[in-house]
Order: structure tokens, then C-alpha cells, then sequence
């Protein structure tokens, strides 16, 4: 049920796709479930294992896309919820700052909903259900 699994945000995503293919391969045995322009991911025993995503394409969606390089989020937690809506305001009920409000995503995945909070250490955050 991919409830929380990390997702890396990569500048040279074609490059990563490979080091990761290559590294997960030979260590875990595991291969990419999916790998698509910008996205890919690893599942281990049925779980989201790790999930490498276009840093540029995130910082678009999350309206971050003017700052440096160097200020970019280079990773996120990610939770697999039932409603966006009520976990983003549980989220920010408990002190975290909303970056993107739930929204449905269609150009992502057919059905994927999302909203990007940062904790109160500023990590990132991102909600979904599909």
C-alpha cells in the first residue's frame, strides 16, 4: 500500500535513473516498476522502495521554480492518504506551512490527488491518494 516511501528530486534525471537501476539491481535484485520521462520507480516486497522524480517539474508545481539550484528540495516524504483534503488540514492543524493546496493532478496520474506542506523544519511533504 505505499503508505510513506522517500522521493528523490534530481536534477539529471536520466543520470539517476541509471545509477539507481544499476545499483538496486545489483544489491537488492529489484528492477523499476516504472520508468517514465521524469519519473521512475522501485518497489521492494510490493511496498514503494524509492521513487526518483525531475526536480524542475516538482519546483513548478510547488511555484519554486525561480529560486537557485542550491535552494531546490532535493527530496520529500511522501504519504499515501485516503483524503488529501483532511490530512493537509490535519498537517497543518499541527503546524506545518502549506506549499501547494490539494489539487487533482491528471497530467501526473490519472486520478492522483495531491498537496505539498513543509514540516516545521521545512522539510517537504507531499500528500496523495489515487
Amino acid at each position: 500500500m505505499d503508505a510513506l516511501y522517500p522521493r528523490l528530486l534530481v536534477r539529471d534525471f536520466p543520470a539517476s535513473a541509471a545509477f539507481y537501476q544499476a545499483v538496486l539491481r545489483e544489491l537488492l535484485g529489484v528492477e523499476p516498476v516504472k520508468v517514465l520521462p521524469g519519473y521512475a520507480n522501485w518497489d521492494i516486497e510490493g511496498e514503494a522502495g524509492l521513487v526518483l522524480f525531475d526536480r524542475g517539474r516538482l519546483a513548478a508545481a510547488i511555484g519554486t521554480e525561480d529560486l537557485p539550484q542550491a535552494a531546490q528540495d532535493m527530496a520529500m516524504l511522501v504519504m499515501k492518504v485516503d483524503d488529501v483534503d483532511t490530512a493537509a488540514a490535519c498537517l497543518a492543524g499541527h503546524g506545518a506551512t502549506v506549499v501547494a493546496p490539494p489539487q487533482d493532478r491528471p497530467d501526473w496520474a490519472p486520478t492522483l490527488r495531491t498537496a505539498h506542506l513543509r514540516d516545521p523544519e521545512g522539510n517537504l511533504i507531499e500528500l496523495q491518494s489515487y
